[in-house]
């Protein structure tokens, strides 16, 4: 789960990216079970959600 403040209102897909950059699920795929990424971006203007994104590791 990566949650991204950004500048503006339209989503950036951010979060998303740096989940995948980084890394962040690889040391939980041998386990075997399925691994969701959660990406969330925040308005830093508006203060509210402005985006989300769910997608398979």
């Amino acid at each position: 789960m990566e949650f991204k403040r950004i500048d503006g209102d339209a989503p950036t897909g951010e979060a998303m990216a740096q989940l995948r950059q980084r890394g962040y699920a690889d040391k939980y795929r041998a386990d075997g079970r399925p691994i969701w990424l959660l990406g969330v971006e925040f308005s830093s203007a508006t203060r509210h959600v402005v985006g989300w994104d769910v997608q398979p590791a």
